[in-house]
């Protein structure tokens, strides 16, 4: 009856009560602090070796795989130390923006391992010659690129926090860009500000 006239004299003040506030109780009393300490309780070693080997077994699968994914995509807590920082992130994005002629050595290699497979030496001497004039024009590419990632970098951070960072530009700028990791991040041309 109480409920009834509550209403009615909530409503003569201009507003409803909510039905669903008033409480009816969760149906069991509260859990002890000992009842909540023993559930949480959990044996040091496992009576079941087996299991639990299995179960951290799967546990560090999960997290290795957790880990691969965030170093792809380029999480800053997966990368390796080498990886890791805002310069290192704007010379991967720098590089992945450029095309340069190093991603294309790995694919020359193997025409040229081919050719040499065949018995004409006029094309084995070809295809060496063309090689070494290729790794010619990637070390003055990479050169150039160092240069100009130095550059850029004092330009964005101050000449004086700049890092060495031309060898990780060059080793990047080689690897082809499908096997680079982390996973380029910017699209071809999209150079970073």
């Amino acid at each position: 009856m109480a409920k009834t006239s509550e209403s009615d004299s909530a409503s003569k003040a201009g507003y409803e009560l909510n039905q669903d506030s008033v409480s009816t109780g969760k149906g069991h009393p509260t859990p002890t602090r000992r009842e909540k300490e023993l559930a949480r309780k959990q044996p040091l070693v496992s009576s079941d070796r087996a299991a639990a080997r299995k179960t951290a077994r799967i546990h560090m699968q999960a997290q290795r795989e957790r880990a691969r994914i965030g170093m792809a995509a380029g999480e800053e807590k997966y990368l390796p130390l080498r990886d890791r920082g805002p310069q290192k992130r704007y010379v991967r994005d720098y590089v992945d923006a450029r095309f340069s002629a190093g991603e294309l050595l790995i694919p020359l290699m193997f025409l040229v391992i081919i050719l040499t497979a065949l018995p004409f030496p006029e094309v084995q001497t070809i295809g060496l010659v063309a090689l070494w004039a290729f790794f010619l024009v990637a070390i003055i590419d990479v050169l150039t690129l160092g240069f100009i990632v130095r550059r850029k970098l004092a330009a964005k951070f101050g000449a004086d926090k700049v890092e060495k960072v031309r060898w990780y530009a060059a080793m990047r700028a080689l690897q082809l860009r499908l096997m680079r990791l982390p996973k380029p991040q910017v699209k071809r041309g999209k150079f970073p500000v």
